[in-house]
């Protein structure tokens, strides 16, 4: 080996070295101050003179590496035990340098390779099978569905004699939005012959600006989300851009595709361009209309759109000439401040929708209220508006709905045969501060609460989040089950999904607990609150339940892709307000809200098998940071125009994404996704799981990881290794009698059909686009098909596109 080369990689080496432990001493030092780890401040100072000696005294030099890394390996277990995601971030750095150094030409004395390394290669030997040991750690709960349960059989609580077991009329199949399809062709034994059937392109595709965005709540996003609905031969879906389409269900062919054209000013407004379904409509025998059978749709402009189901003509008795302005009643609706993502529930000759309204930008937002319509003319048959006394009212030609009221944007659910519609509920805007919540507006927000399918009246409420400051608004109606009390009655129940991971089980009928299944009041951190705002001391929890809710955050939690960019979000993790779950939002000072409101379990709600009373939630886990600012300053300088109300809502400099203005109230929010600077989250693996819960003994019966970091690297870049750490999912899923679930959400653009009983993943299928999507199961013409929309999601980053894909058994299997 030449000595010039030799000197210039011991040099480089050196140098390299110490430059690391320069930057691990000093911030590690900024991290021992904040009384963090004093690991890294050590691991500095050493690297730092394990640099130099390289550079003067080689043969020193890897002795004192080998002892590092030893004394590393003994820290990273002592913190993480043999956890696979927790040793990598921490021994990784270390042993790629040390892989390094063994290189003969690196820090040669003369004296014989393994002179001066020896002690060096049994400290990377070691430290390479502790990681290797790691890998076959698991991070699931393994369990089975016993046989007995899984050859259940109830055809009271698998069928709705209104539906044919072959359809899909609702976003969850029925009205008790449950996604469970009475269909048995496809089984575990026979799905590996699953194939795709025939794939559809909407030709609805994102337009400039509109795909892929920076990061969640980031910008205008084109997510296609959309569940079909299955009526007799035909699919019934909706685009994006609000495009009702037509499909034959056996052979995905476009019958026909009806554009409303939503206002571009409206289209350009909306940050969140979405539908997640349509609605179907029969009108009774006899009725005098050209228009018999009927699609609902929302459109990006605020209106409700009619549409004939065998023409996709517009139901010209219907509203004005097929359709009806959501606007109505709501004052002053500046553009992007309201529209409706998710279908509307049509059941009992109602059409009822609320709608979402844009958070965080002010205190006197448009109403969040709920409004029920005729299905036949468009007329408004009662509005819920939590503000007016009395609650349910039919507001005159001049009348407007109170304004600022918790609005519930989710899918709806209901029990026709009780006459209850179930409405989820978020919070009265602002989100993250509460000081002018009125007491009508605390009483309903974040809440399950019944009304009256005919007349709105409000039958009851149960809150799932008191005074609500985290956004733990409730994404998604309740799943309906009927389950078995105490003396062998059937008690019609109903489980409440949460963003907080959280399971509410509640007597449909009344809304209180149901026996067996209690709630409790447990305290919260209270400290730190605005001065000018208050918060609850205890919030509710489903005790009996299992949870998904995550454990608290700890330093030692912290995540990123190398030692040194953990150590960012270690000395983050120090300088932030965090008390565990609930920690109020600080003025001045970031707070940590952990399980955040992109998650634990989002829109998708939860799957029920309603016959063999099983729960399935996919759920994500990714912590968010808050910062609550006085408004002054930036009003003051000019950054942040000041705003009445009246109009349009002006645009901030900058990034008018970056802040939530919260007009009206003394203070801005500053809130994103709790990323390091390779925007790798801060909070390791396992980032997305599939669990299965026992509705009858309340315990988990398996729990998963689900999907990898295949499509899904730093900076957000669509290559990585597929690594099992379990990933983000938006959408949820769907069962069968047969047995299989299926699912697709995961950023890694895959299908995944799942045993019921064992959870394992026992067929995929790769996507050509992000599947965030809840699928749904039909049959025509005798074969069973599972259907997903694969268009991505532009929060999650997903790859966007048109797709409808439908997958069946091959002839053979069919039979």
């Amino acid at each position: 080996m030449k000595p010039t080369l030799t000197r210039s990689l011991g040099l480089i080496t050196g140098v390299a070295l110490a430059l690391v432990g320069l930057y691990l001493a000093i911030a590690g030092g900024q991290l021992a101050f904040l009384g963090g780890s004093l690991f890294y401040l050590f691991a500095g100072l050493v690297l730092i003179v394990t640099g130099v000696l390289g550079v003067l005294r080689p043969k020193a030099a890897p002795l004192v590496y080998a002892a590092l890394m030893l004394v590393t390996l003994i820290w990273a277990l002592a913190e993480t035990g043999l956890n696979i995601w927790g040793l990598e971030v921490r021994l990784i750095t270390f042993l790629v340098f040390g892989v390094w150094l063994l290189v003969p030409a690196v820090w040669a004395t003369g004296r014989g390779w393994m002179a001066d390394k020896a002690a060096l290669l049994g400290s990377v030997a070691v430290t390479g099978v502790v990681l290797l040991a790691s890998c076959f750690t698991s991070y699931s709960i393994n369990g089975t569905l016993s046989p007995e349960r899984m050859a259940a059989s109830d055809p009271t609580a698998e069928t709705d004699n209104n539906i044919a077991n072959a359809d899909w009329h609702y976003y969850g199949r029925t009205a008790h939005g449950d996604r469970y399809s009475p269909l048995g062709q496809i089984t575990p034994q026979n799905v590996s012959h699953l194939k795709l059937a025939w794939q559809t392109q909407t030709g609805d595709t994102a337009r400039a600006g509109e795909a892929e965005v920076a990061g969640p709540d980031q910008g205008h996003e084109f997510n296609l989300e959309v569940t079909p609905i299955k009526v007799d031969d035909t699919l019934y879906m909706c685009t994006p851009h609000s495009w009702i389409v037509a499909m034959d269900a056996a052979t995905g062919k476009i019958k026909w595709t009806y554009d409303p054209r939503p206002d571009k000013k409206d289209v350009a407004a909306n940050v969140y361009l979405a539908c997640r379904g349509v609605s179907y409509y029969q009108a009774p025998e006899g009725a005098q209309t050209s228009c018999p059978k009927r699609i609902f749709s929302p459109t990006a402009d605020v209106r409700l759109v009619a549409v004939n189901a065998e023409t996709g003509k517009p139901c010209d008795d219907f509203g004005d000439h097929g359709s009806i302005s959501l606007r109505t009643y709501l004052g002053n609706v500046p553009l992007g401040f309201h529209f409706v993502t998710s279908p509307p529930l049509v059941v009992k000759d109602r059409v009822v929708l609320g709608g979402w309204v844009m958070d965080n930008q002010a205190n006197f937002e448009p109403s969040g209220a709920v409004r029920a319509f005729d299905p036949m003319t468009g007329e408004l048959a009662w509005a819920w508006d939590a503000g007016h006394t009395p609650e349910n009212w039919k507001p005159g030609p001049n009348d407007e709905l109170t304004r600022n009221t918790p609005n519930a944007w989710g899918v709806y659910t209901a029990d026709p045969e009780l006459g209850l519609l179930y409405i989820p509920t978020g919070n009265s805007p602002p989100d993250n501060w509460g000081g002018s919540r009125r007491p009508f507006d605390e009483a309903t927000s974040s809440a399950t609460i019944a009304l009256d399918i005919e007349t709105g009246e409000r039958k009851w409420t149960f809150q799932t989040v008191h005074h609500d400051l985290w956004d733990m608004d409730i994404p998604a109606g309740p799943s309906l089950v009927d389950l078995p009390g105490p003396n062998g009655e059937k008690i019609p129940a109903l489980v409440q999904s949460t963003k907080r991971g959280e399971f509410f089980v509640l007597d449909r009928r009344t809304g209180q607990p149901v026996p067996g299944y209690p709630v409790e009041e447990k305290p919260v951190p209270t400290a730190g609150i605005a001065p000018d705002d208050h918060v609850s001391p205890t919030q509710p929890y489903p005790v009996a339940m299992p949870s998904l809710t995550p454990p608290d955050l700890k330093e030692t939690d912290m995540w990123g892709a190398t030692l040194l960019d953990q150590l960012i979000c270690r000395i983050q993790y120090k300088s932030s307000a965090y008390e565990g779950q609930f920690t109020p939002p600080h003025v001045g000072k970031t707070t940590i809200v952990y399980p955040a409101f992109y998650g634990v379990v989002d829109w998708q709600g939860a799957t029920v098998d309603p016959v063999r009373k099983v729960l399935l939630a996919n759920a994500s886990y990714l912590p968010f940071r808050i910062k609550l600012d006085h408004r002054t300053g930036l009003e003051q300088s000019g950054a942040l125009p000041k705003w009445n109300g009246e109009g349009n809502e002006p645009t901030p400099k900058g990034n008018a994404l970056a802040i939530s203005p919260n007009y009206g109230t003394p203070y801005v929010a500053y809130t994103n996704p709790w990323l390091n600077p390779l925007q790798i989250p801060c909070k390791g693996p396992v980032w997305g799981t599939m669990t299965a819960i026992d509705l009858v003994t309340k315990k988990i019966i398996w729990q998963h990881p689900i999907g990898t970091t295949r499509d899904t690297g730093p900076f957000r870049t669509h290559n990585n290794l597929p690594l099992p750490t379990g990933m983000y999912n938006i959408g949820g899923s769907v069962v069968t009698k047969g047995g299989m679930v299926f699912i697709g959400a995961t950023a890694d653009d895959y299908l995944r059909g799942i045993d019921l009983a064992t959870g394992k993943v026992i067929w995929r299928d790769r996507l050509p686009a992000g599947g965030q999507a809840t699928p749904m199961s039909y049959s025509v013409n005798g074969k069973q098909y599972v259907l997903i929309a694969a268009g991505g999601h532009g929060g999650l980053g997903t790859r966007s596109g048109d797709y409808i894909r439908a997958y069946a058994l091959d002839d053979a299997a069919a039979k």
